[in-house]
């Protein structure tokens, strides 16, 4: 899918040689798929349920139908989960929705993942609507560290039509929220949509740059539920290099392995708009210019179903291992893992596990993760369209 992106906008690809030299540093128990890519960050989603209807994630409501709450895992069942991933490598983790605040408790969750042994931090994504001063302080003493925000627009009307929701202000106010409460970086999601705030970009630049936010541009995915994704809405991480470029110099920083986000420093203004300095302006461009050949990446949705690509049709359920006692031998994986075919580690990596169900558990993840596919970036307009006929959930049932 990749249409190539000039010298200055594509410097991943300068990263990629040498990218997964480190699979022979871990053993044949970690989380290598066949292309020697090793899974280190986990997105957990707590709930598919939003407030918000924005267009490039959710479907009618009308059409919708949530998942049933005892479908959803349970606190205990996701630090479950984490615990024999962090086992198998997992370091990061972030939390996601639909929106995560929608279920109650969620410091107690927060509190659970934090003291498990080897993940080094937990990350949220968020709405932001929910999220006032003192729910701010709770989810960073429970151990948040990071937070990301969704701004698409600046303008009241706009920010309505895409989200859904008449809450600009409340969300600004949210982010303030954040930066009292300790919580950082934070960060701002724009997805960039032609015809509808692709006019607002130097305009949302400007709003980061300001506060000193991180800001990520985010090419329109075909994930959307209402099926309006067309190549011609996308606006790609070249064309929003080049507007910015206009205004400011953007200075290429270091991308470090599995990075989504191609990332600049904001130098001083063509126009001496004189805002203080933004931590970083990031592209995220899986249509234009993907990021798979080194993903690290892989889902946990609420109902608990192991998902590796986002433009995957295949989901792996976890949860009769965790509430029926049955040995789930396979689900279109083999089982248990074959490492032949891959690098042999220096050291293997001994992991002790509580149960029997739990290293079932874990072989079974191990044995699905090498099924993990290409990507986006392999794919041809063809199989990118039969993907999204495929699809079983839109993005709010994914996880961000």
């Amino acid at each position: 899918m990749s249409n190539g992106a000039g010298s200055q906008f594509s410097e991943r690809n300068k990263t990629r040689e040498g990218d997964n030299d480190d699979v022979t540093s871990t053993a044949c128990r970690s989380l290598v798929d066949q292309r020697g890519r090793i899974a280190r960050k986990l997105r957990i989603s707590v709930t598919d349920r939003c407030n918000f209807s924005c267009l490039f994630c959710m479907p009618s409501r009308n059409s919708i139908s949530w998942i049933p709450n005892e479908q959803l895992l349970t606190f205990e069942e996701i630090a479950r989960i984490t615990q024999i991933l962090s086992s198998l490598g997992i370091e990061k983790v972030r939390i996601t929705g639909g929106e995560p605040l929608l279920r109650e408790g969620l410091e107690t969750l927060i509190g659970l993942l934090s003291k498990i042994k080897g993940i080094r931090s937990i990350d949220m994504t968020t709405n932001g609507w929910f999220l006032s001063s003192s729910k701010a302080r709770a989810l960073r003493k429970a151990g948040v560290r990071s937070m990301t925000m969704s701004l698409h627009s600046l303008k009241r009307d706009r920010f309505k039509k895409i989200s859904g929701m008449d809450g600009l202000q409340r969300i600004i106010d949210s982010i303030e929220a954040a930066r009292e409460a300790g919580i950082y970086p934070i960060k701002i999601n724009t997805v960039a949509i032609k015809g509808y705030n692709d006019d607002e970009i130097i305009d949302i630049v400007n709003f980061a740059k300001e506060r000193g936010l991180s800001l990520r541009f985010i090419e329109f995915m075909p994930l959307d539920g209402q099926n309006i994704w067309n190549p011609e809405m996308v606006v790609s991480g070249k064309q929003i290099f080049d507007i910015i470029s206009k205004h400011y110099k953007l200075n290429p920083k270091k991308r470090s392995h599995g990075d989504t986000a191609t990332t600049y420093e904001l130098t001083e203004s063509a126009n001496e708009i004189g805002y203080g300095k933004a931590a970083d302006i990031g592209l995220i461009t899986p249509i234009s210019n993907p990021f798979c050949a080194d993903c690290d990446r892989i889902r946990l949705t609420a109902d608990g179903k192991l998902l590796l690509c986002l433009f995957d049709s295949s989901y792996y359920d976890l949860k009769p291992f965790l509430r029926s006692g049955i040995d789930k031998t396979g689900q279109n994986c083999s089982y248990p893992r074959d490492c032949s075919g891959l690098e042999k580690p220096s050291a293997l990596k001994i992991v002790q596990y509580e149960s029997d169900k739990d290293k079932r558990l874990a072989d079974y993840i191990t044995s699905c993760v090498l099924m993990k596919p290409p990507g986006i970036e392999y794919m041809t307009p063809l199989s990118l369209e039969k993907m999204r006929e495929k699809r079983p959930r839109a993005m709010y049932g994914i996880g961000g």
